[in-house]
Parts: structure tokens; C-alpha cells; sequence
């Protein structure tokens, strides 16, 4: 007897993806990025949702080749960034559009979430024990946000998220890609980024880092940056761009931690598949650290599948 199964998708910045999980396993997941030419910083809303509609067909053709579509019981689609009452892009419409129509088509549910929640979702797996607490913290660090948040994990209903920090300016991400690409990298430039950072031989450049309480700031460091381009050794500044991401974060989780309470972290993200932004947070931070996979890290369908499966009950059966 096949299990019945959540469809997500999500149309974000820079990835279209789908993917189907009954809740507890991931049946099929692929996503495509999105392209940029090389030089560039990101791409206009408008572009994006011209490359997502090009990009999801193709990619539901591939679902429904490995999957049957009876055993399909609900939809479930990123339509927005944050759960924050006046969070839009347009990019989202794609993924919302598609996934109406295949909605009434199937004759199935449609679970409405957010681009964020699915990253936290997609983190959960592996760390379903935090499920079970009344409440956790979860930072969620990408091109697009910087955000500290307490969490509240509601299956069947809208996880309670609030949002108790974040980035005054670049985000983390924004952070790494300006960065990368001065340093003539391919954007995104998080992974060829890291990769020169792990040859640094030298460990010493220190980029400003700059918290007040809760909040961060980057515009100060990514600033540094630029000014020791072609004066230091390009891996050494790498090195320096995810020192200064671990020392300002660790220094937000420690005030967290003391204006809010104690609770376990969920790191989740692009820029938190890094395995070196890892080493040097489990290092400057003694706390209970929670990571997503590496591979569920980066934009991608499966948190937002996952979360149609919680709130249709797929679980259960």
C-alpha cells in the first residue's frame, strides 16, 4: 500500500524546486538554479519569475515520472518569503500559480506556507527531537535574511515564529556573495567561497563584527572587505569573511540566550550548509547547536513539502 504523499514547491531568488515526502521520508526532490551572469550580484524579480516558469514545468514532468500521482493527497507551496503579514516577492507567484492549478486539478488540498518556515522545516529532519519542545530558537541565514527567531512547532497548524533579531543592512549571504564576487567567484559564491577559505594558511584577518543585542550588521565588514582586496592573500580574506559570520553570530545566540532563556539553536539556510561556518560556531559557541543537512540546507521544496504533510495530517497515517 503506497503511502499518500505532500507535493511542495517553492520559486525563491535563485532556485526552483519541487519535492514529495509523506511527512517522515523524502520521496523526490530536485531543484534548478536559477542563472546569473557571471559579474552580476543577483537578478531582478522580474527575470526570476520568468526563469521559474520556464524552470517548473520540466521539473513536475520529472516528479511525476518517478512518483504515482494518485497516492498524491495535498499541495503544498512557499507563497510568500516570511510568515511577516506584509512579506511579498514576486518570484513566489509562479510556485503559488502552479501549484493552485495542480490543486484543482488533483482534486487535493492546498496548503499555503512561506519560504522561511520551509528552510526551518527541511532543518527539522534528522532533529525531530526539538519537535517536541514548546519552543526552540532558529536562525535562518541566507542571501535574503539574517533572522534570529524563537519558534514555536505547531503540527497541523502554522508554526508560531517570532522574530526577536536580524540584520540592519546585508544579509549573511548578501555578505558572502559581495565578497565572492569581488574576488572574480561565481555567484552564489558560498561554496567557491568556502573552498578558498579552507586553503587559507594564515588565519588572521579580523573583519569588524557588529551586534547590539539581537540585531547585526554587515555593511561595516563587507566594507573591510573591499579594502583589503588585492593586499592580503584572497584565501586569507575568505577565511576572514566566515570568522566574522561565526563571531557575530555567536555573539547574537549568547545575547539571546540572556535576554530570552535558554533553548536549543536550529541553524538553518543556505549559508548554513557550510561546513567550515559550522567548526567555527560549534567553537565560539557553547550551546545546544541543532544543523539542517548540508544538502537540505540550500533552497529547496522538501521543508515546504513537509509542512503539507504536518498540517494535512499525512503523518498519521
Amino acid at each position: 500500500m503506497h503511502k499518500p504523499l505532500s507535493l511542495g514547491i517553492d520559486t525563491s531568488c535563485y532556485t526552483t524546486s519541487v519535492a514529495c515526502t509523506d511527512g517522515k521520508s523524502i520521496v523526490f526532490s530536485k531543484g534548478t538554479m536559477l542563472s546569473v551572469a557571471f559579474g552580476e550580484r543577483g537578478l531582478r524579480q522580474s527575470e526570476g519569475l520568468f526563469q521559474h516558469v520556464k524552470q517548473l514545468s520540466p521539473l513536475l514532468c520529472d516528479l511525476f515520472a518517478a512518483i504515482d500521482r494518485s497516492d498524491i493527497a495535498c499541495i503544498s507551496v512557499s507563497a510568500a518569503p516570511t510568515a511577516e503579514p506584509e512579506s511579498y516577492m514576486p518570484v513566489f507567484l509562479a510556485g503559488l500559480h502552479q501549484a493552485e492549478t495542480l490543486a484543482a486539478a488533483l482534486g487535493v488540498p492546498l496548503v499555503r506556507t512561506n519560504h522561511q518556515s520551509g528552510h526551518i522545516r527541511a532543518a527539522l529532519f534528522g532533529n525531530e527531537t526539538l519537535l517536541n519542545r514548546d519552543r526552540f530558537y532558529a536562525v535562518h541565514i541566507s542571501g535574503g535574511t539574517t533572522d534570529l527567531m524563537i519558534v514555536e512547532p505547531h503540527i497541523s497548524e502554522p508554526y508560531r515564529i517570532e522574530t526577536i533579531g536580524r540584520s540592519t543592512d546585508l544579509h549573511a549571504g548578501q555578505f558572502v556573495d559581495r565578497v565572492g564576487v569581488a574576488l572574480s567567484l561565481p555567484f552564489p559564491a558560498g561554496k567557491h567561497l568556502e573552498a578558498l577559505a579552507v586553503r587559507a594558511e594564515q588565519r588572521d584577518v579580523k573583519l569588524t563584527s557588529a551586534v547590539k543585542g539581537t540585531d547585526c550588521s554587515f555593511s561595516g565588514a563587507e566594507t573591510a572587505a573591499q579594502r583589503l582586496l588585492h593586499t592580503v592573500p584572497d584565501a586569507e580574506l575568505a577565511y576572514g569573511v566566515y570568522d566574522c559570520l561565526a563571531r557575530t553570530l555567536s555573539k547574537m545566540f549568547k545575547n539571546a540566550v540572556q535576554a530570552y532563556g535558554d533553548m536549543p539553536f536550529l541553524v538553518c539556510g543556505g549559508v548554513a550548509s557550510s561546513a567550515l561556518l559550522r567548526e567555527l560556531l560549534k567553537k565560539r559557541f557553547a550551546g545546544d547547536l541543532y544543523f539542517g543537512r548540508p544538502e537540505l540546507s540550500s533552497d529547496n521544496a522538501v521543508g515546504v513539502a513537509a509542512i503539507g504533510a504536518d498540517r494535512s495530517g499525512l503523518w498519521k497515517q
